[in-house]
Formats: structure tokens, sequence, C-alpha cells
């Protein structure tokens, strides 16, 4: 048996593939092929996410190929994926959650806190942007787009004096010890920290071949985190974050909104069953839309 993944071309992307690649090799004794697919957002790097439209930005090139049956299943990030998967899609499997946190990388070693005023700040996130100007509002905030290494070699030719990056890929891509803070009072991305591993709904061989990569207690967190971003409608445009954890039969989210300022910032929290993972998600957010939450998009989106 053969099987084909797709994949975007960035070393990040390659590093998550070959996981699953190693995996379906390793107990399956199977011959898996990477099929390299570059997206809308691989080809437009110059601008900031938020302004070129966020949804299946870098998944829908993907999405199409499976579609097709030029591959048999993708490999994405978690935070990449949108709410609504293409008729004819499902996720087949959520793996182990690394880190979900952000991190900050400074070229003095330098704290969030000891950064002196006026201090270039890069990242591609509205969402880690407000949350930095809530903490530290006298920060340059900066857009930076690209990948792990990019991002980095901008970092030390002084291009930024810090950067703010997520915790797994930094992990992932070997850069843990430039790592000068864990930013643990952040809300992170949904999904942050998890590969989803898309499949065509009816393929049960596939699904058969990648069930040993789904990681309950992560799989449980991203329904419930999802429920929270798909009750939101939210996407790269709007500052949002959700965090769940689950501890045996319990699982407690964490999630906020805000505007494009972080002047209004919204955030809740709740808690309850597993069983009931994605009505949590959708009380939170029902809980946050009446707080102030519903007025902030209709500003965001025009409507």
């Amino acid at each position: 048996m053969r099987v084909k993944i797709g994949t975007r071309k960035s070393k990040l992307a390659l590093w998550q593939a070959n996981f699953v690649k190693d995996f379906l090799e390793r107990h399956h004794g199977i011959e898996v092929e990477l099929v390299k697919i570059t997206t809308k957002g691989d080809k437009m790097l110059d601008s900031p996410l938020a302004k070129i439209g966020g949804k299946g930005l870098f998944v829908k090139e993907i999405e199409e190929a499976l579609l097709r049956g030029d591959i048999d299943l993708a490999v994405h990030s978690l935070k990449d994926v949108p709410m609504a998967l293409p008729e004819g899609l499902k996720l087949g499997a959520i793996t182990r959650r690394e880190s979900p946190y952000d991190v900050l990388l400074s070229r003095e070693n330098l704290t969030l806190e000891e950064l002196p005023a006026g201090a270039k700040v890069g990242t591609s996130s509205l969402r880690r942007q407000v949350q930095l100007k809530r903490l530290r509002g006298d920060l340059k905030v900066e857009v930076l787009r690209g990948n792990v290494d990019t991002r980095v070699r901008k970092l030390k030719e002084g291009i930024y004096d810090a950067i703010i990056l997520a915790h797994a890929g930094v992990k992932r891509m070997g850069y843990e010890g430039e790592i000068t803070q864990i930013l643990e009072d952040f809300i992170p991305a949904v999904g942050q920290g998890s590969l989803a591993i898309e499949i065509r709904e009816g393929d049960s061989d596939i699904e058969r071949l990648i069930e040993g990569l789904n990681h309950r207690e992560s799989y449980i967190s991203a329904l419930c985190e999802r429920a929270f971003l798909r009750e939101l409608e939210g996407g790269c445009q709007v500052p949002i974050g959700a965090f769940a954890r689950v501890k045996g039969e319990r699982i407690n989210l964490r999630g906020f909104l805000a505007d494009l300022e972080g002047s209004r910032f919204i955030e809740g929290e709740v808690q309850g069953s597993i069983r009931d993972a994605q009505e949590i998600g959708k009380r939170l957010a029902q809980d946050i839309l009446v707080k102030g939450g519903r007025e902030i998009l209709k500003e965001i989106y025009g409507g």
C-alpha cells in the first residue's frame, strides 16, 4: 500500500508531515510519499494575514488536492484549519498537543517586562498584537511574516528587538535555546500546538491507519476551542484566543475577543464535563457576545 500525504513546503510543515509519515511507516510498514503543495498564504508573504483574509489561506489548495484524490490525507497545523470544512472532508485525527503557548525571543535576552519603551516587537497575529498592547502599550508592534527561520533571521539582523512565535513551532524547528520567555499569560490561538490530519469522509482505510495518532485529550480540547471560535465566526481578521484544558473528566475553557486596538478586551472562563466540550465552547462564546463582543464583530466586519 502506498499513501500520499499533502503538505505545505515550509520546513515546519515538512517536519509535521514527516512526523505523520514516520508513524505510518513504523506502525503499518507502508510506503508513504510527501506531496508538496503551495498555498495562497505561502505566495502572499508581504501582506498581514488580516488584510488578505484568513480563512483557508494555508489549506485550501491542499484540500482541493484531497478532494480530487491526488493525495490520501493532509497534515495541517490545527490553528490554520477553518471551522467549516469542505463537503466530503473531515478531521480524522488530532495529534497530542505540543506546548500551546506563545514565546518571546529577544536579541538582548530581555523579557517582555524588561524591554525598553519603544522596542520593536514583530508578530503576524492580531491575537498576539492586542495582548502585547495590553501588557506593554509603550512597545512598537510591527507586522512580521515568513517561516520560523526567516523570522529568527530578521531578529538576529536587528530588524526587530524581539519577536513572538508559537512555542510548538520553535521547538520543532530546533530554536528552543533561543527562547527568552514563555508567555503563559497570553491566551493561545485555537488549536495551537496540535496537528490536524484531514481525510475524505468514508475513507475507512485511511481512517484506520491514522487512528493511533489521535490523542483523546487534545481532540476534546480542539472540539471545545473550535466550537468557541465557530460561534464567534472568527477568522484572522479578529483578535480571538481560546485555551481548553482537560483534567480527568472535566474541561476548563478560557477565551477572549478584542477590538483591533485591544482597548476593548472581553474574556471569560467556563468549565464542565468533557461530554459537553462543544456546548462549553458555545456557552463561553455566547457570554462574550452578550458582554459586547457582538458590537466588536459588527465594527470589524462592517456589519
